[in-house]
């Protein structure tokens, strides 16, 4: 099976969570914009979605599904979203998007994470792929020297004409590889820390609950909590 064909069949898998006549929480990315595919065939079902992004809005919208601003949502059963990395104990490194401040927040509201991800995505340890870190534009350099003091090696993420990425939330994405990150938990609060972050892609102080990973034997089921 191909990587896309891994990304449908946790889509699709990925309906069994959604309740009915209710708002879920929709993530950012590749494998999310599968499952806004399927989540269109069955839009009749719930009431509708909160995006954790414009371009999931976008998209979500052009499915017939009725967005929601999360200020309008005092709770929500389920939050679907894919991961850049995840191990075995639901810690995951999220932001390839460029969503991880909407998609942490988000996320934060609903009762249960619903992680959706090719078998590729599954790691002993955080770390390979590069970790996203959004921050306020004129503490971009200052954030790099303090991420650079914990062993990482940061770089500004460009956009497509080569200037630097602009976020949905007006910040500046840098992404710090080189970090083998033993304990996600502390790491994230310690960086959420640093003045001028906005937020960082790992989620482990609030993990996934399940992972829906699609391999070629089919779509296995990781229960974290």
């Amino acid at each position: 099976m191909t990587q896309d064909q891994l990304k449908q069949a946790v889509a699709r898998a990925a309906l069994h969570y959604v309740v009915d006549d209710e708002i879920i929480g929709v993530g950012t990315g590749s494998t999310a914009n599968f499952f806004i595919e399927e989540l269109g065939k069955i839009r009749a079902r719930i009431k509708g979605a909160v995006a954790s992004s414009e371009a999931t809005a976008q998209r979500l919208r052009a499915a017939g599904i009725r967005v929601f601003d999360l200020n309008a949502v005092d709770s929500m059963p389920v939050y679907i979203d894919g991961a850049d990395e995840i191990t075995r104990s639901g810690a995951m490194i999220k932001g390839g998007g460029a969503a991880l401040t909407r998609e942490k927040i988000v996320a934060s509201v609903a009762q249960k994470f619903i992680c959706i991800a090719d078998s590729s995505k599954l790691v002993e340890r955080l770390g390979a792929f590069a970790l996203p870190v959004e921050v306020l534009p004129m503490a971009q350099n200052a954030v790099m020297r303090q991420l650079r003091a914990l062993g990482g090696q940061p770089r500004l993420r460009l956009g497509a004409d080569g200037s630097a990425l602009i976020t949905d939330n007006g910040g500046q994405i840098i992404d710090v590889a080189g970090l083998q990150i033993a304990q996600p938990a502390q790491l994230e609060q310690q960086i959420n820390a640093i003045a001028g972050v906005i937020c960082v892609g790992l989620f482990a102080q609030r993990g996934a609950d399940v992972c829906l990973l699609g391999a070629a034997a089919g779509v296995q089921t990781l229960t974290f909590k």
